[in-house]
């Protein structure tokens, strides 16, 4: 196995379950800081791109400059995203009937931690984008029921929504993103307790996926996520045409 999106629900799910244990409500309320922060982060280097590339900073730009599309290896294990376009004019809602991180989190027992994963990801990459545009993720498969992408105006029409193949990067960078934003906020809420608890989620990332990408993780952590860096790996051997479905992760 290599860095996938289910390693990549792995680590998200892992901080929530030792801030939680730790810090109870503080624990929760830092876990979706963590959370948006890292979409945040993810939104601004989309919006870079974009800018970079006079396009401007529209719903149907949001879909075409995502950062991944789903990996082989998840696609062959049959939970890569899957879904419907409702509409895309003049709102946007997408239905998703199945998705590799509500697997990995449906798998570890964790669907509280998906679910409140997925009720502020989506919105948090977007407002990184664009603070300016509505969107809204009101359900989750985490919670036994379909998930809900809902953009107010985006008038994008029916698709398809390719994703920009110069944008995709590796899941190794994803998760060393998502590690390290996570890592940070905690250290700066919770001091030594937050590096404990991160060398934690390190420690088990390792005995379930090996020393080597724990490694790998660890050698994130000089990269500043804040702004697009196209010499890191981009996605390798992916099937980029997407899936017209907004950036869950």
């Amino acid at each position: 196995m290599g860095f996938n999106e289910k390693t990549h629900a792995f680590i998200a799910a892992k901080y929530f379950v030792y801030l939680t244990e730790r810090f109870q409500e503080r624990g929760r309320s830092a876990f979706i800081h963590a959370t948006q922060y890292y979409g945040s982060q993810r939104g601004r280097r989309m919006a870079q791109r974009a800018i970079r590339d006079g396009q401007a900073l529209s719903f149907g730009n949001y879909l075409r400059y995502g950062e991944w599309v789903n990996t082989e290896e998840i696609r062959e294990q049959g939970c890569a995203n899957a879904g419907r376009l409702l509409t895309g004019s003049p709102d946007y809602m997408q239905e998703v009937t199945v998705c590799p991180w509500n697997t990995q989190f449906r798998e570890m027992g964790l669907l509280e931690a998906g679910e409140t994963y997925c009720l502020h990801l989506d919105n948090a990459i977007c407002r990184g984008f664009n603070p300016y545009l509505s969107y809204r993720v009101p359900q989750n498969l985490n919670q036994g029921v379909p998930c809900y992408h809902i953009v107010a105006g985006a008038n994008v029409g029916d698709g398809p929504f390719p994703k920009n193949p110069a944008s995709l990067r590796s899941f190794a960078y994803h998760c060393g993103h998502s590690y390290w934003a996570y890592r940070e906020v905690a250290e700066a809420i919770f001091g030594e307790e937050g590096t404990e608890l991160a060398e934690k989620v390190l420690a088990d990332f390792s005995e379930t996926y090996g020393k080597e990408m724990a490694q790998t993780l660890r050698s994130y952590a000089d990269t500043n996520f804040n702004v697009l860096d196209d010499s890191t790996e981009s996605f390798p051997d992916a099937d980029r045409s997407g899936v017209g479905a907004a950036s869950k992760e």
